[in-house]
């Protein structure tokens, strides 16, 4: 994946840890990203793991243990990032960035100020770490495409949101008058809140009509629901399909002035025209 918003060292040692940290393309770089992924399912499991009590009492140690394990490689792995680019402000003001923060905060919370202990359970605090499974979109390239495709869409989808959000203001303030607060719709608000329950199809339960005009009304929000709900996926996936036929943008390097993100298929750099060597696929 480029990170060209962060600054590509020019040469040294700086510049062959860029390759292995941020670049996928190098035989190097996907056994990092490998790893990585290996790494971060089990600190997952070892979160799950010790917010099972059973689990918790007999091997708390053995659990404790492993986190300042993990916590100390993506501590190192959080260090070597902002050390081999040329802002690593920029990288630690990221989105990536702050989830490797995130990821390693909890614990050394826990260890430098006791006093966290008094004021909040320190599981809460470790509940933070979850937000490694984030980093896992850094590295499968299948993350990547979604998340553009999402982003790339979004404007579609605010729109079809806000038709969504005018249905369910017209649809909620109708039920409040047809049903009123005898039947628990009390307030726009409530009506609104139900409107979005029964058309999602949900259905808690919580709020029912009870006249015929408002089951009508319920039957009607029930089948829109349908449609509401392939509406965003199909946006959503037709902007992948375009994606695929459009050309691969990858994370290759040039040898000569080290400009990065050529096309998969591409022969010669687009920038100096230095003859490219050839892409190999993850």
């Amino acid at each position: 994946m480029a990170q060209a918003e962060f600054g590509k060292p020019d040469a040294g040692w700086r510049l062959r840890l860029y390759s292995i940290i941020f670049e996928a393309d190098t035989p190097a770089g996907r056994r990092f990203d490998l790893l990585l992924i290996a790494a971060i399912l089990f600190s997952i499991l070892v979160v799950l793991a010790d917010s099972v009590q059973a689990i918790s009492q007999r091997h708390g140690t053995a659990l404790d243990a492993l986190e300042w394990a993990i916590t100390l490689l993506f501590t190192a792995e959080y260090l070597l990032r902002m050390a081999c680019v040329k802002h690593p402000w920029r990288y630690a003001k990221s989105f990536f960035g702050i989830i490797d923060l995130l990821s390693v905060l909890p614990t050394y919370l826990a260890f430098f100020v006791p006093e966290v202990h008094l004021l909040l359970d320190i599981r809460i605090l470790r509940l933070i770490r979850i937000f490694r499974i984030l980093k896992l979109t850094m590295y499968v390239q299948e993350y990547q495409m979604l998340t553009n495709a999402v982003s790339a869409s979004r404007r579609k989808i605010l729109v079809f949101l806000s038709i969504v959000m005018m249905v369910v203001l017209v649809m909620g303030t109708i039920m409040y008058v047809v049903e009123g607060p005898e039947q628990g719709f009390t307030s726009i608000p409530k009506a609104m809140y139900w409107a979005i329950v029964t058309m999602t199809t949900v259905g808690y339960g919580d709020m029912t009509p009870h006249s015929d005009l408002g089951k009508a009304i319920a039957s009607l929000m029930m089948l829109l629901g349908w449609g509401v709900l392939a509406v965003p996926t199909g946006i959503v996936t037709a902007e992948m399909t375009t994606q695929r036929l459009t050309r691969v943008v990858t994370a290759r390097t040039c040898p000569s002035c080290l400009s990065e993100g050529h096309e998969a298929t591409a022969q010669y750099c687009k920038d100096c025209g230095e003859h490219l060597p050839p892409y190999r696929h993850r």
